[in-house]
C-alpha cells in the first residue's frame, strides 16, 4: 500500500470508528436516515474517488477506492456509499453530471429488464427494477443498458418513477422501481464499460464489502475467544475454538485478496473473470466465517445489543446481491471451457 493510500485508509478508519455506533445502525434500520454520518461522507470526498479532478472527484483509482468499499463492508456503514462510487463512476465515464447526494444503481437483478429509449428531446426508461439498493432514498438512479450495440448511460431523478419498498436481511432497504417513460438524462458510456457494468461493478463492491465484513467478524471473535472464560481460562485456549478461529483467519486472508485482486483488475480494464473470483471467493468466505463466529459468541452473538449481526446480516445479504457463488462460477466455468484445456494454466498465470 502506497502513502496516499495508507492516509486514505487512516481518514476512513478514524471517521467510520467515531460516527457509525451501534446506535446509529438500530436507527438506520428503524428507517432513520443517518444525514449527519453522510455528510461527512461527502465533505471527506468519500464518494467521489473515481471521478476526475476536473469534474470535481479525487481522481483516484479504484484500488484507492476498495480501501473505502472494504472499510464501508468492515464497519457495517447504513449508507448507499460503494453504490454511489460506482455511480459517479459511470456518470463521470459518459460526460454527465455527477449530482451531490447518495446514488443507486439499477439493474441488480440480472433478468431485469430496463429499456433505455432515444424520444423527442432526450430519452426515456421503461422497465421494473427489482430489489435495487437504497432504491427509494437515492437522489439519482443511474442505469446501464445496451442501444443499438453501444452502452449507454443513463440518469433518473427520483421523484420521476414509482417506488415500492422492501428491506434485506440486514435492514438495508432494497426497493422495486417502475420506469414507464421516465425521462433520464443519458449519454454514451465511457470507454470499455460493458453494457452489464452495473451488474459487474456492483458484484465488485460487494466482494470488497463482504472482505471487509469477514475481517470485521474476525477481530470480534477473536477478541471474544480471549475475554470470555470458562472453566477457569479464556475459551480461546480451548484447540477446537483455535482451529475454529484458524479457519476464520484462512477464510479472511483470501477474501481480502481476492477482492483487491479484482480491484487491482478493474484499473487495467477488463475485470470480468476477476470479478467473478473475488464474488465467489468472498461469498464462500462470508457464509463459513459467518457461522464460525456465531459458533465462538454463542448465543450472544444473535442478540441485537451485539455488534456481531450487524455485519453478518449484511453478509448473508450481500452474497446473494449482483449474483451469488452459484451464478458467477458458473460464468466462471463457461470462461473457462471456451479457453480449452491448453490455455488454462497460461491465461490463469498472466492474470
Amino acid at each position: 500500500m502506497n502513502e496516499a493510500r495508507a492516509i486514505l485508509g487512516d481518514v476512513v478508519t478514524r471517521l467510520f470508528t467515531e460516527r457509525v455506533t451501534r446506535e446509529l445502525r438500530q436507527s438506520a434500520e428503524a428507517g432513520t436516515w443517518p444525514d449527519a454520518l453522510w455528510a461527512a461522507v461527502e465533505e471527506n470526498g468519500l464518494t467521489l474517488p473515481l471521478v476526475p479532478e476536473a469534474q470535481g472527484g479525487a481522481g483516484s483509482t479504484w484500488s484507492d477506492a476498495h480501501v473505502v468499499v472494504s472499510a464501508a463492508g468492515r464497519h457495517a456503514v447504513p449508507l448507499p456509499l460503494t453504490e454511489t462510487i460506482v455511480a459517479a463512476w459511470l456518470l463521470a465515464g459518459a460526460g454527465l453530471e455527477v449530482p451531490a447526494g447518495p446514488l443507486t444503481l439499477a439493474p441488480a437483478q440480472r433478468d431485469d429488464d430496463l429499456r433505455l429509449s432515444s424520444a423527442a428531446g432526450g430519452f426515456r426508461l421503461d422497465g421494473t427494477a427489482r430489489r435495487v439498493p437504497w432504491g427509494g432514498v437515492a437522489g439519482h438512479v443511474v442505469v446501464a443498458a445496451a442501444v443499438d450495440g453501444r452502452t449507454m448511460v443513463a440518469r433518473a431523478v427520483a421523484g420521476s418513477f414509482r417506488v415500492a419498498p422492501d428491506r434485506n436481511l440486514a435492514g438495508e432497504p432494497r426497493d422495486t422501481l417502475f420506469f414507464d417513460g421516465t425521462p433520464v438524462s443519458a449519454a454514451p458510456a465511457g470507454g470499455g464499460v460493458p453494457a452489464d457494468a452495473v451488474w459487474q461493478y456492483g458484484a465488485l463492491a460487494r466482494a470488497a464489502q463482504m472482505a471487509g465484513g469477514v475481517d470485521a467478524i474476525l477481530k470480534l471473535a477473536t477478541r471474544y475467544a480471549t475475554e470470555r472464560r470458562q472453566f477457569g481460562k479464556p475459551i480461546g485456549a480451548y484447540q477446537a475454538i483455535q482451529q475454529n478461529l484458524a479457519v476464520l483467519a484462512g477464510h479472511a486472508a483470501a477474501a481480502d485478496i481476492a477482492a483487491a485482486h479484482a480491484f487491482r483488475a478493474a484499473d487495467r480494464g477488463d475485470a470480468a473473470f476477476e470479478i467473478g473470483v473475488a464474488k465467489v471467493r468472498t461469498g464462500e468466505a462470508a457464509g463459513i466465517t459467518a457461522s464460525i463466529a456465531h459458533q465462538v459468541h454463542g448465543a450472544l452473538g444473535f442478540t441485537y445489543e451485539h455488534d456481531l449481526q450487524f455485519v453478518t446480516r449484511r453478509l448473508w445479504s450481500w452474497r446473494a446481491e449482483f449474483g451469488g457463488e452459484g451464478w458467477w462460477a458458473s460464468s466462471l466455468g463457461r470462461d473457462v471451457a471456451l479457453w480449452g484445456a491448453d490455455a488454462l494454466w497460461p491465461t490463469l498465470t498472466a492474470r
